[in-house]
Order: C-alpha cells, then structure tokens, then sequence
C-alpha cells in the first residue's frame, strides 16, 4: 500500500512539473532573433576574378570556365539577345544563378521575422529566404526560384558557453528556377538547376563584408558541380543605389 501511494505521489509531482515548465516555457526564437550574424544594409559587388566575364558581356559561345557538356554548349551558342528582348525574356542572366556574379549593388533587409529580402540595382530584382518548414510551389517560381534558408551556428564558444557573437553562416538552397542564364552571353542553366549558397560575414580594416560561395548543380547542362564565390562590401548609405531594368545584351 505504501509502495503504491509513493508511485502515485511521484507520477503527480513529475506531472506538475511538467505543467509549470510548459507555463513558464518561452516560445522559440525567431529567425531574425537568433541571427548570428547582420546582413542588413547595402552592399556593393567588388569584381575581383573573372573579370572578363561579369563586368562585360562574354562573346557568344564563351564558357570556359563553366563544366559544360556538348548541350549545354550547343544550347547556349543559341543564345539571340534580340529575341530574348522580344520575347519578354530579358531578364534570363538576372535569375537567382546569375545575379550575385553581376556588378550590382544589393540591399538586404528583413521582410518579417521569418524572412530576409534581398533587393538588387542590377535587373530590380527581389530575392525571398525563407526559414523555416521548406514549401516551395508546385511549378516553376519565377527568376529568383525558391530559397529556402537556415543559420548554422559557429561552433566555438564564447566564455558564456554559447556561440560566439557573431560567427555563423547563412544557407540558401534555391530550386524552382526559371530557366536562365549564368553570364549574359547566353549561358544556360535549366529548371533542374539547385542553387546552394553560403553566406558569411567578415570584418577586414578597409570596412564590412561578406563573401558568397556559389554551388550550383545541374543534371541538364553540368558534368559535375559549378562552384564559385563572390565579395560584397558594405556601403554608408543608398547614396549609389541606382535600380536598373533588366538587358539582353
């Protein structure tokens, strides 16, 4: 008997316990709250590699450093700006795997507590990276696709035991991609393309960046994976902010 009232009074005291700790329980933090790193504020695109490439138009047919296969290659010495334009496709090298390796400027800011825009000058596009549960359309979403994004938390600790202020990277998976092109000479990239991006934030004595590597898979039109990287550096203000709509050529 008393066996049998001492488990009763375990079982009820647990249960309260369980109950104030679901009282006194705080709801999650949100994307925004629990940001490692800032990435709001205007940043401008610092060519330093591939030039060639990125601050002018490649000459048609151009794909050197790009793992193409005979498609891809036979596909993109199609490439006809002036149809493009006609056909109200202008926009193709301003999509999601094309715009970051543009000289633009871009403006990040959060849209709500679960997501982050990102706002370019070159082509007036708007990039969405959604955290949380992934739903993507069913079809194709448009240039900038689907982006799905998550922190992954620096894994040094601070000396309060948590992850050290601002280390961390910010991951963008994109799918859903309207066909486009990856340098404005007509270089393709199809709807079966998976865009991975990994964003981090460093401080360096000549100011505020972040670098952006670049994965791009696409069982279409790639031998094996695309990979590259990108350097923004954070401006002053939105002095030089000049939106600019989209170009064939």
């Amino acid at each position: 008997m008393k066996l049998r009232f001492a488990i009763l009074a375990v079982t009820v005291l647990a249960g309260t316990g369980l109950l104030a700790q679901g009282r006194g329980a705080q709801a999650p933090e949100t994307p925004r709250a629990a940001a490692p790193i800032d990435f709001v504020g205007t940043w401008v695109s610092v060519v330093t590699e591939e030039w060639r490439w990125r601050m002018v138009t490649p000459p048609k047919g151009d794909f050197s450093s790009i793992p193409y296969n005979d498609e891809a290659n036979r596909v993109g010495k199609l490439w006809d700006p002036a149809a493009d334009t006609k056909s109200g496709n202008a926009c193709r090298a301003y999509g999601a795997a094309g715009i970051m390796r543009m000289p633009t400027r871009v403006k990040i800011a959060w849209q709500d507590d679960n997501t982050l825009k990102m706002d370019t000058d070159a082509g007036t596009q708007t990039r969405l990276f959604h955290f949380g549960r992934p739903q993507p359309p069913a079809g194709d979403a448009g240039w900038q696709g689907y982006s799905h994004a998550e922190w992954q938390f620096a894994t040094r600790a601070d000396r309060s035991g948590g992850p050290a202020p601002g280390l961390g990277t910010l991951n963008v998976t994109t799918t859903h991609m309207r066909p486009g092109y990856l340098f404005k000479n007509g270089a393709p990239y199809s709807a079966n393309a998976i865009l991975t991006e990994h964003f981090q934030r460093h401080n360096a004595p000549n100011g505020e960046w972040f670098t952006v590597v670049v994965v791009l898979e696409d069982p279409t039109y790639l031998t094996e994976r695309y990979v590259t990287s990108y350097q923004f550096k954070k401006e002053a203000d939105d002095s030089k902010w000049r939106p600019t709509p989209c170009t064939a050529g």
